[in-house]
Parts: structure tokens; sequence; C-alpha cells
């Protein structure tokens, strides 16, 4: 199978080696960066250069878009004056779909197919250099065709398979709305809470060191990229304007619960709401980018962390973060690793459990 790829940052270079576990994929690549070209040919990440999109994917039976959304829009205009296999498939990883597949739906009147996809994955960091085979694995790659042809569903399905992603199909409205509850508006959220937290920085000094805790865990993914999330957010601006409109209706009934309610009523909010997060999966990746966190209870003694990362690093466990929690009221252990994937993490927590004293939580 021949597949083209447009953009080899994190998201299309970990597409293109995760495709190429299929050693019968030869995979040509496209990107602005002739550095990032030169290294995808040189690491064998793709098989070919396209110096020329016009012409040079003219022989693939599919081609990733693997650009932020208002670049694939762009692209997606342009597609019809390139020379392209009369039966090729045409996709994206855009985190939007609205009017991508709006878009999509003008393709469909030249003959070009197209069924979205949005990969569900990411790394704290980005590019070439930071992409990987495994980076879908477990993780969902959501599919938005415009139709119901499930031979071409089928088809895109037996594609992704090397990934290893978990395929979902629905529809773009769909997709974005549900996007849009579980990753974009947490995102404003906790970006507002960093703005408020700035704000009150200079009446509550302290507040900021004591930040380091817990609200440092809840408002992480507000260190996302500023373009990208703007990105996001203008694209589905209608979806999150109801979602505000919503959360103040939420807040509302807040306020009142807390003016009004009785002590068992504020339990019972409480306990409901850690009711349906207790539910939530923790093995897969969802919308929002995860680390997988083990925390861990150590004394506070010199050496004791080189003590854990190396015994990490004699079994060949890669850690993508570590930090001390000093205000940790609501947090187990005080000190916290995170991982890449809950299988080193758990790999991690046996090995502290069977190797050292220390009690060790997954949060």
């Amino acid at each position: 199978m021949k597949i083209g790829i447009i953009g080899l940052g994190l998201i299309g270079g970990s597409l293109a080696k995760a495709l190429k576990r299929n050693s019968e994929n030869y995979v040509i690549g496209f990107d602005v960066k002739k550095e990032s070209l030169s290294h995808a040919l040189n690491k064998k990440i793709i098989d070919e250069i396209a110096l020329n999109c016009e012409d040079d994917f003219h022989s693939v039976d599919y081609l990733f878009l693997a650009t932020p959304v208002e670049k694939t829009i762009e692209i997606m205009r342009l597609i019809p004056s390139w020379r392209l296999k009369e039966n090729v498939i045409v996709s994206d990883t855009g985190s939007t779909k609205k009017e991508i597949m709006k878009v999509a739906q003008e393709l469909t009147t030249v003959g070009i197919t197209f069924i979205g996809a949005h990969p569900m994955a990411g790394s704290h960091k980005s590019g070439l250099s930071a992409s990987k085979a495994h980076l879908f694995e477990n993780a969902y790659m959501i599919l938005t065709p415009l139709g119901n042809d499930i031979s071409l569903i089928h088809s895109m399905k037996k594609l992704l398979e090397p990934t290893k992603a978990k395929v979902l199909v629905t529809s773009a409205q769909q997709h974005d709305e549900m996007t849009a509850l579980v990753s974009h508006f947490p995102h404003l959220v906790a970006t507002s809470l960093v703005h408020r937290l700035a704000n009150e920085a200079s009446d509550y000094p302290v507040a900021m060191k004591i930040a380091a805790g817990g609200f440092r865990d809840t408002t992480r993914i507000a260190s996302g990229n500023p373009i990208m999330w703007r990105d996001i957010t203008i694209q589905n601006r209608e979806i999150l304007l109801s979602q505000l409109q919503k959360w103040e209706e939420e807040m509302q009934r807040l306020k009142k619960l807390l003016s009004e309610g009785s002590p068992s009523d504020m339990e019972d909010y409480f306990i409901s709401a850690k009711q349906v997060r207790d539910e939530l999966p923790i093995s897969n990746q969802g919308a929002l980018y995860s680390t997988f966190d083990l925390s861990v209870d150590v004394p506070d003694y010199p050496g004791v962390i080189s003590e854990l990362t190396g015994l990490l690093a004699e079994h060949m466990i890669s850690l993508t973060n570590l930090r001390i929690v000093e205000a940790r009221e609501d947090i187990y252990g005080i000190f916290v690793i995170s991982f890449q994937t809950a299988s080193d993490r758990q790999r991690a927590q046996e090995l502290i459990q069977t190797k050292t004293a220390y009690e060790s939580y997954i949060s």
C-alpha cells in the first residue's frame, strides 16, 4: 500500500513510523522543513520524499494531511488540482472536524473520497524528533466519514491496524461536541484557573508556591501549545460557547448549594462527582494528552531520587517527568514520576513494591 503524509511533525512522523510496521506499506512524505524530510528519509521513517505535492502523490492509495486544522483546510482546497489516483482516500489528523468535513463535501463533487480522522494522542514534546511508532497504541482514533460506505471504513480501519489504536466511527458534529466536552472546554477551564491565580498573586504571594500540588496537576493542560489551542477554540467556537453557558449554569447551581445547601447536600455533590470520576478509564489515552503518573511516598534524604531513577534505568523503564510535590493535601506521596505508557507505570510500580520499602499509589 502506498501512503502519502503531508506534515512530518509529532503526529505525521508517528503515523509514518506506525504504518511502516507493516512491511508492505510504502510511505511518501512531505514537510516544509527540508531538514525534517532529510532526517525522515535517512532514518527510514519514510521511503520517499515528495518535493512537489501537486505531482508527487500521484501513486498513493491514501493521503494523510497531518497539519494544523487551518493549514489542512487550505491544502484541501488545492487538492482538486493535484494529480492523484482516481480511487485515492484522503484523510486528516485534525482535532476539530466541522469545517474540515464541509470542505471534504466539496471534494466529493470532483470524485475525491475523504474520511476524517482524529488520533487522540499527543506528547509533551513536538516535532519529528519526538515521534514514535507506539504513540497511538491504545489511544482512540476517531473516524468521521462523509457517508456510510462500510467497505471504505473497513479499508481505513485495516490500514490503521499497525497503529494499534482503538478506532471509533462517528459524525463530525458528534466528534466536535464530544471533544469539546472532554478536551477543548476543560482546556479553557484550566487556562481560566491559571489566570485567576495570576490575578490574585499580588494579594497572596505565597499562593504561587503552594500551587505546586493539586492545582498544578489540575491545570497541567494549560501548558499546551497556545497556537494550536487558539486554532482549536476558534474552529469549535459555537460548541464551546454552548459549553460555557452550561458551565455558568453549573456554577450557579454550585453557588446556590454553597449559600443555601446543608452539609449533607454539599457532601452529596462531591460524592456524585467522585463516583463518576472513579469510573473513568485510566488505561486508555483519551482526548486530553495524558501522562501516567505514579506517586511514591519517600522520605527526604540525600540519594532517594537517584535510588528510584537508577532502579528504573536498570530495568530500561523510561520516564517523561518527575517532581517533588510540596503542597499535597489531596495527593498521595511526595515524589511523582510520569511515564509515557500505562505499562511502563505498572512495571515501575511493581519494581518499587518488590525492590524498595516505599509505598506507591496511582491517583
